[in-house]
């Protein structure tokens, strides 16, 4: 993306902003790359909660704070169910339902379905936004 701004210097939307190689990184999931590093420096996990922007902090409930007892991850329920297809309530409902079922052979079905869903770039954007709209809180 660029980071092209109109004339009060706010940034444009994200649909005026992406470049042609930006489009291809993301519709190819190649845009993830940078996050292997994190895995291997053990700030994330292959498996868990999407890491989400430091400016939703506050915006949380208490439920959808559950998401942060474990560690975010490259890919999660939230990703195999939906993506960016779907609500943020349904995926902080996803992630909560991951933090109290993490198990071994559900990180690794969870990995899985991931490669396929990537390789079939499902969910990539959402349908009202060219990633994913921003979270304004839970009603």
């Amino acid at each position: 993306m660029t980071n092209a701004c109109d004339s009060s210097n706010e940034l444009l939307p994200e649909e005026f902003r992406m470049t042609k190689f930006g489009r291809f990184l993301r519709n190819c999931s190649l845009d993830e790359i940078p996050e292997l590093w994190n895995i291997l420096k053990g700030d994330m996990s292959f498996v868990g909660p999407r890491p989400l922007l430091t400016q939703y902090l506050g915006l949380y409930n208490d439920e959808q704070k559950q998401r942060h007892s474990v560690k975010p991850g490259l890919t999660g329920l939230a990703q195999i169910y939906g993506r960016n297809s779907i609500s943020w309530e349904e995926k902080f409902a996803f992630d909560v339902q991951y933090v109290n079922h993490v198990t071994f052979s559900g990180d690794m079905s969870i990995f899985l379905v991931t490669l396929f869903k990537v390789l079939k770039k499902d969910g990539i954007n959402s349908p009202n936004a060219t990633t994913m709209e921003t979270f304004l809180g839970t009603k």
